[in-house]
């Protein structure tokens, strides 16, 4: 949207890209020196004038074009000192509650220092941090050189892993009491992982080792960079100061020539999580990694696995980026891991650019028996919204897009006299606001498709400008949580207008546009405008809630709009569209009955709210016992509980059982990609039941109220 709002991106891909890269990961990440006393070893970190004038330009661009506007005032800089605190110490291991008395005398002064262009407060700060940080290290590699085998796993005690409201430790003795718990668990989880000894040893001193090295070389930008974030990402999560370096590796992720494994990467504490797959990307196709997987090793080709926990985030993507053909391995800890299971596993992936074509939308028919009768139902997948810009923009009648695409598989399949269409976005992290546009139209008469509200109030409608429906039949809609950006829009209009059943899980909740403005020194990306369905309804923060919902596959906690900090709130606007009579409304209670009845049994639908049930009650217990028997006994209880589960799922299926939850290999999972390829859409059970809602609709509707 940087000149021509059509034309703008507005792909969760590149947002999530864009704010992840900007994001400096917190403490594990940042890096010390040992020959100097520790009140000076960091005397060299200090800002110089290019930092400061950029944080006045930052002030002054957020004033003047953030989309909200607040101000800066003595509530932000309580906000902004907050959340740079827990930027750097989020688990609140670092900090003592005596240096944050000392730093609580500059809580309200932050805005002030920023209109001045005083940084060094916020260096002050950070130095702390890394002088605790190599303190820690000190006395972790110093216990382990010990061996582990002089730590007592026999004391009844236990570790709270989620600190982020802990209180701050009383003072440096305590601070050290923490320390020594927090290895323990390290210890503790790799031995219950399967881990030798002698290999927890060597894994743990060389990761120490790497990280002094990396706090070695912090350099005054990390502080900047950390600093002015702490203030920009008070505006809302999307909005970060990019520094030269990462400015450079966004613009190479934006490049369509990007050769890499396809998922975009946001820093997790010490750790690079994967928030979303790209469309036929390595990562998507190998069906070896998912979202919320956390990324703790890179090698390259059959070379040693580097152990990058604690790495920054644009480090990490550094590794995995590479020559197209080439391999990377992956060591990752699934998401599908009990919470502190960190068992991991090992994957290969080749590295390749991902091509318009094999993102393209593709049709299947649906086979259901539904009531003793046979009928087809047309599927149309759509893994993103896409447009040949190149070839449009030369004038090249066959440019490809997605609405010529999907126009030409809707006439395809109603030559197959389908009954109905299932349209499929599952997954769809977005793309082209045009081709959202022109995709709307396509089951439309005419009219409005989306509002874009401007940061000073002005807001642009969005519409289809040419009469007529190109499909008028019975129409479904099946999203999910990484149903994003573009892809939310379609399904918001589909809703408004009453035009098509929103069937499966609340998506992402992107609702907003982003844009770059340079600096003096590096990029501010900000966030200049908000969308709008034609109801007036935000699709920020919230979504598109479906008119059937579907167990979630996914922790909407970890994973959405609203599961990032500072999130912007959902809110609505004049409606541009008249309302008019629901034809779906009178029917929905009936068929969520027939839904219900038929999951209530179905094993994919009982494993996935079995499954999603027990992980928000795991979340709910952040309390580990580091006693290795009680703690072995834990995890035992877990693990059976997930394979009571799967079991049950399999033998409703008529499946062999599991005597254990065996992690599966890459040659097994090979082989499963190979199986999974011969499966008929009829085998996908959120898919079919979407065409069985269908169905159901059709047969209670009158033929008057399908038009």
């Amino acid at each position: 949207m940087r000149h021509n709002l059509l034309r703008q991106r507005i792909s969760m891909k590149h947002t999530l890209t864009r704010s992840a890269l900007a994001l400096i990961v917190s403490l594990a990440v940042l890096p010390t020196t040992h020959a100097v006393s520790k009140a000076q070893q960091w005397d060299y970190l200090q800002p110089d004038r290019d930092q400061m004038i950029a944080s006045l330009n930052v002030v002054e661009l957020l004033k003047r074009h953030h989309y909200s506007k607040p101000p800066l005032d003595d509530a932000r800089s309580r906000k902004m000192y907050a959340g740079y605190l827990k930027m750097l110490d989020p688990a609140r291991m670092y900090f003592t509650a005596g240096d944050i008395q000392e730093f609580d005398r500059w809580e309200t002064q932050f805005d002030d220092f920023l209109k001045a262009g005083n940084l060094k407060p916020g260096y002050s700060i950070y130095k702390r941090q890394l002088e605790r940080l190599d303190q820690y290290l000190d006395y972790a590699l110093t216990e382990l050189s010990q061996g582990i085998d002089k730590i007592d796993f026999s004391i009844d005690e236990s570790f709270e892993t989620d600190r982020e409201k802990a209180q701050w430790a009383a003072d440096e003795q305590a601070l050290q009491d923490l320390w020594r718990k927090r290895l323990k668990d390290e210890v503790l989880r790799l031995k219950i992982a399967n881990k030798e000894p002698k290999a927890i040893e060597t894994l743990l001193i060389k990761r120490y080792k790497n990280q002094q090295k990396r706090l070695q070389q912090t350099r005054s930008e990390d502080v900047f960079q950390a600093y002015i974030n702490s203030f920009a990402q008070t505006y809302d999560p999307h909005t970060t100061y990019l520094s030269p370096d990462n400015a450079e590796n966004f613009d190479i992720n934006m490049s369509l020539s990007l050769e890499g494994i396809g998922a975009m990467l946001q820093g997790d504490n010490e750790h690079v999580k994967i928030v979303r797959l790209i469309p036929a990307g390595p990562a998507e196709k190998s069906k070896l990694v998912a979202p919320a997987d956390k990324i703790i090793a890179v090698g390259q080709g059959d070379k040693e696995l580097v152990d990058v926990i604690g790495w920054r985030l644009d480090e990490v993507v550094k590794l995995i980026r590479g020559p197209k053909g080439s391999q990377v391995r992956l060591e990752i800890i699934p998401a599908s891991n009990a919470p502190g299971d960190q068992t991991s596993k090992v994957v290969t992936l080749t590295r390749e650019a991902v091509k318009l074509e094999e993102q393209a939308a593709k049709k299947s028919i649906l086979h259901l028996d539904q009531n003793g009768r046979k009928a087809k139902l047309g599927v149309i997948e759509i893994p993103a919204f896409y447009l040949d810009f190149k070839a449009y923009r030369s004038g090249d009648p066959e440019y490809k897009s997605t609405t010529r695409d999907v126009n030409r598989l809707i006439t395809e399949l109603q030559k197959e006299q389908v009954e109905g269409i299932v349209i499929d976005l599952r997954n769809n992290g977005g793309g082209s606001l045009q081709e959202a546009t022109e995709l709307t139209g396509l089951f439309i008469e005419q009219g409005p498709t989306v509002l874009v509200r401007n940061s000073d109030g002005r807001i642009d409608v969005l519409a289809d400008e040419q009469k007529g429906a190109f499909y008028k039949g019975p129409l479904t809609v099946l999203v999910n949580r990484l149903s994003a950006s573009a892809s939310e829009i379609f399904a918001g209009a589909m809703q408004d207008y009453h035009r098509a059943l929103i069937i499966g899980g609340q998506t992402f909740g992107k609702g907003t546009v982003q844009t770059i403005q340079p600096l003096n020194h590096g990029e501010l990306k900000l966030t200049l405008a908000k969308f709008y369905r034609v109801s007036g309804q935000s699709t920020q923060h919230q979504g598109v809630i479906p008119d059937i919902s579907y167990p979630a596959d996914m922790d909407i906690n970890e994973i959405g709009e609203s599961a990032l900090p500072e999130a912007m709130p959902w809110d609505s606007i004049k409606p541009a569209l008249k309302p008019s009579s629901d034809p779906f409304k009178p029917f929905i209670a009936e068929l969520k009955a027939r839904h219900d009845a038929r999951t209530d049994n179905d094993p994919d639908f009982v494993f996935s709210r079995a499954r999603l049930a027990l992980t928000q009650r795991l979340m709910q217990d952040t309390t580990v016992s580091l006693n290795e028997v009680k703690r072995r006994a834990q995890y035992a209880k877990i693990e059976q509980k997930q394979l009571d589960i799967e079991n049950a799922r399999r033998s409703k299926k008529g499946e062999d059982l599991l005597k254990t939850m065996i992690k599966e290999d890459e040659d097994e999972h090979v082989a499963e990609i190979e199986k999974d390829k011969t499966l008929k859409p009829e085998d996908d059970a959120y898919l079919a039941e979407t065409g069985r809602i269908l169905l159901d609709w059709l047969s209670l509707a009158p033929l008057a109220s399908r038009q």
